[in-house]
């Protein structure tokens, strides 16, 4: 493994947040959290509650680099091909001027993704160019033996976002835990709902972990549009 730091792409939901967890367990030295804050739907990155991204951040205790959604509209006027091109070169150019920045450069990059083979390839691609080692311990592992995992390590999530059949507005603010997990079973069997959301069915916020000083608390209304909703966080704090 090359030496340098270890960078971690966090949104403070539960993949990125366990993928981080993980390299912390093994060792791996990460000195920095990159957050995209993208300002709609993205093909890239999680999108919902990533501000809060910086008080996850100050819980872990590891500075966050933000790349803010300005930075995103100008990759998007300047690079042809595809949407998820054009926001991956953004945060590439953001990893170039922090390897800049930390001594002996980037060793590697975690990622979170599960299934998804176009955030994956492109990832990889952008590691290989960096020359840096990408930790995805979450790429084609079980999605049930996931979130086991994540709960047996006392991880607390919160669903702050619903879009598929069978999650209604009770879904909004709920704690992912053993009951919520049996309750995506049957709905995967139902409707076809990904139990940890990797189709895009829900959205998550980690506010307690291993990881984490102090858990991260919230007040919040919820939003419901119909067939989907999410919750709009009114004030959040450290315990």
């Amino acid at each position: 493994m090359t030496t340098g730091a270890w960078v971690s792409l966090f949104s403070g939901g539960k993949d990125s947040s366990w993928a981080l967890y993980q390299a912390l367990e093994r060792g791996l030295p990460v000195e920095r959290l990159v957050t995209v804050h993208p300002e709609e739907d993205s093909y890239m990155y999680h999108v919902p509650a990533t501000d809060l991204a910086g008080l996850a951040a100050e819980s872990i205790g590891i500075d966050l680099v933000d790349v803010e959604p300005d930075d995103l509209a100008a990759a998007e006027a300047t690079h042809s091909g595809d949407q998820g091109d054009a926001e991956l070169a953004v945060l590439e150019t953001a990893l170039q001027d922090l390897a800049a920045d930390l001594d002996g450069g980037i060793a590697g990059v975690t990622a979170g993704a599960v299934e998804s083979e176009y955030q994956t390839s492109r990832i990889e691609a952008m590691c290989d160019r960096l020359d840096a080692d990408l930790f995805a311990p979450l790429w084609q592992e079980d999605p049930r033996d996931l979130a086991d995992a994540m709960l047996d390590a006392d991880f607390e999530i919160k669903i702050i976002q619903v879009a598929a059949h069978g999650l209604d507005e009770s879904w909004l603010g709920r704690t992912l835990d053993a009951d919520a997990i049996a309750d995506l079973e049957a709905l995967h069997e139902e409707y076809g709902v990904h139990i940890l959301g990797e189709g895009g069915e829900f959205e998550t916020l980690v506010t307690d972990g291993p990881h984490m000083e102090r858990a991260i608390r919230l007040e919040y209304d919820s939003v419901w549009e119909g067939m989907r909703g999410h919750v709009e966080i009114t004030d959040a704090w450290l315990e």
